[in-house]
């Protein structure tokens, strides 16, 4: 059973798919603001950088589409659903940003039949997370997620391990962000040039871009050169080099 991930525009008390089913880790078909929610979910300056849906047709499979519908205190807060093959078995599953309006956001991991893992929300409302991306970070064999833990505040790199059809914790880094208040989209990502896997973002007070490794369940970073805009962020990825 093949799952493909599709967002859905909002379109007042409910969401249509209005655009194919998107491919490939980056593709995706924005949300918009679901007003039902805004009642529960108090905005926070952040909120114009994000997309809301309560009701999401995130899977189409053989045997038709999987419709996922929330309970009335959670939505999908992203810019975009992932795919990911989690597991490699050659079908990819959908890392989403979900959160609850109590507790804040968590990353949520979804195949065909629904939710199938998710880490710990935050803890308090009005907090959220920005994905960086999947990859077997380590050489390990499995895929690891890495995300930023309240990109403009706890500024903390996180990195969760994906195995047995459940996430575990591996390490986390302080001083590292990729998303400011106001911004339509999530910065950085994955690269590999050559000698493995490694996270980019920026550092903490939006300086310099950051290269991040993990190695032996540590994360370790260095400094590739100067931010200046999302220009930068696309040069660390293609492997080239900064000022």
């Amino acid at each position: 059973m093949r799952l493909m991930a599709c967002v859905c525009r909002c379109q007042k008390s409910r969401f249509d798919c209005a655009h194919p089913c998107v491919g490939g880790f980056d593709g995706h078909q924005r949300l918009r603001r679901d007003d039902r929610f805004g009642a529960i979910y108090r905005p926070h300056g952040s909120v114009c950088s994000r997309y809301f849906g309560r009701r999401n047709r995130v899977g189409r499979t053989s045997t038709g589409t999987r419709r996922f519908t929330l309970p009335q205190d959670r939505v999908f807060e992203d810019v975009a659903p992932r795919l990911v093959d989690l597991d490699n078995d050659g079908t990819p599953e959908v890392v989403v940003i979900e959160t609850l309006a109590s507790e804040g956001a968590q990353l949520a991991i979804y195949d065909a039949t629904g939710k199938i893992a998710s880490t710990p929300h935050i803890g308090r409302t009005n907090r959220w997370l920005a994905p960086i991306g999947a990859a077997d970070l380590d050489a390990d064999g499995a895929i690891e997620i890495a995300y930023i833990d309240r990109p403009h505040l706890a500024k903390t790199l996180r990195v969760w391990r994906y195995e047995g059809g459940a996430l575990t914790h591996v390490a986390d880094l302080e001083g590292l962000t990729n998303h400011r208040i106001g911004e339509a989209d999530i910065g950085g990502g994955v690269r590999d040039c050559g000698n493995g896997p490694e996270m980019i973002t920026a550092s903490g007070d939006w300086r310099n871009v950051m290269a991040t490794t993990l190695v032996d369940g540590q994360l370790s970073t260095r400094v590739l050169g100067d931010h200046i805009d999302r220009g930068s962020f696309a040069t660390a990825l293609a492997c080239a080099d900064l000022p």
